[in-house]
């Protein structure tokens, strides 16, 4: 069995597919539609791609007039809620697709079947051209969204109108100014499930890159109204925290004060491959209790000769008056997608409560 994701477009998943069309379409072919899906090139296309051409395929199988295709698929919707295919329903992606590019100019059938499909597969970024394009309608649906019985059509709101959305069309208009969907966040901030509740807390840490201002504004607002809200914040916060917002860190109740870091003790060489080791020392000067943000931060050799930062996060923990503790830590270097590393001096420090130490030099070999 292939462990390529993208293979989750397989015989298997059109065969199953394709009746569940026929329930509701009985002139469809599913024999003809899976013929049509492998084309010459099948082998080389990457999952997107899959994706993007089964959309197509379908949209030869139903009427060339959306509002009449809308009905097929909401029936298909219907059909398919509760239906468990193989390798789970992350395959059905395409039909938001098709719903993006082949709706976008017909706006309540579009909207009817993105809160009909997102508990089968996520719409999140499907609906980003329809922010674009229909901000004020748009907008207007996703808070009508954010009360509604479905979790995943609550979540849907928070996710799909968040500026910087990974992978997705960012919104220029709310990386400008977010203040227009803060009261669908207001409205999830409570939420009863966890994975709304998370989507809001991403949603403010992309505000938080853009307008750091209003995060501090909203956790403000929000501290304090329950143990669940207060987690959100500090999830939400993640980025200030990380670069050492004095404002989010006070908010915290994170002072460096009366911190201190001694005695570090660290690897001056390593190959790639290898691990980075650091031991410290923390003291609390202080006779009360303080609540202690641990990180470290890696200055990593650039091409052209500078350093990029990247902050990693240890622990949080109450370090009690007058005493210290002993902290240990490893960062293995192993080649990853997500960076180039370039051989010689990189740089480390500690960071207590957004404090930062002097950086300490080692050296890359690769």
């Amino acid at each position: 069995m292939s462990t390529l994701l993208k293979d989750i477009y397989s015989e298997e998943f059109y065969k199953a597919f394709g009746k569940q069309v026929k329930a509701v379409l009985p002139s469809f072919s599913s024999s003809r539609f899976s013929k049509k899906i492998q084309s010459p090139d099948w082998q080389q296309k990457e999952l997107k791609d899959r994706m993007r051409h089964t959309a197509d395929i379908l949209h030869r199988e139903l009427p060339a007039d959306f509002t009449q295709a809308a009905k097929l698929l909401d029936k298909l919707t219907e059909q398919l809620n509760g239906f468990h295919f193989p390798n789970g329903s992350l395959a059905l992606m395409f039909l938001p697709d098709y719903v993006e590019r082949y709706g976008i100019d017909h706006f309540e059938e579009a909207v009817m079947l993105f809160e009909k499909i997102t508990p089968i597969t996520s719409c999140e970024f499907a609906v980003r051209p329809f922010l674009i394009r229909y901000p004020d309608a748009m907008l207007k649906r996703m808070i009508a969204w954010s009360k509604h019985d479905n979790h995943h059509v609550r979540r849907l709101a928070s996710e799909g109108s968040r500026p910087r959305l990974p992978w997705a069309i960012a919104l220029p208009a709310f990386k400008k100014d977010p203040r227009p969907a803060l009261p669908l966040l207001e409205n999830l901030r409570n939420d009863p499930s966890e994975y709304v509740r998370r989507s809001v807390a991403n949603h403010l840490n992309d505000i938080a890159k853009d307008n750091p201002g209003i995060v501090l504004e909203v956790a403000h607002k929000w501290k304090g109204i329950s143990l669940e809200t207060d987690a959100l914040i500090k999830h939400a916060c993640r980025t200030l925290l990380k670069k050492g917002d004095t404002a989010i860190l006070s908010l915290h109740g994170l002072d460096a004060r009366h911190l201190e870091v001694s005695q570090l003790q660290h690897s001056h060489k390593l190959r790639m491959g290898e691990s980075l080791t650091m031991e410290f020392t923390v003291s609390n000067k202080s006779k009360k209790p303080v609540l202690t943000r641990l990180e470290y931060a890696l200055y990593f050799l650039r091409q052209n000769g500078q350093y990029g930062k990247k902050v990693f996060k240890i622990s949080e923990k109450t370090i009690p008056g007058n005493s210290s503790i002993e902290v240990s830590r490893s960062h293995a270097f192993r080649p990853i997608t997500t960076r180039v590393y370039y051989a010689g001096i990189q740089r480390l420090s500690i960071i207590v409560n957004g404090k930062e130490t002097e950086p300490v030099e080692f050296r890359l070999i690769l």
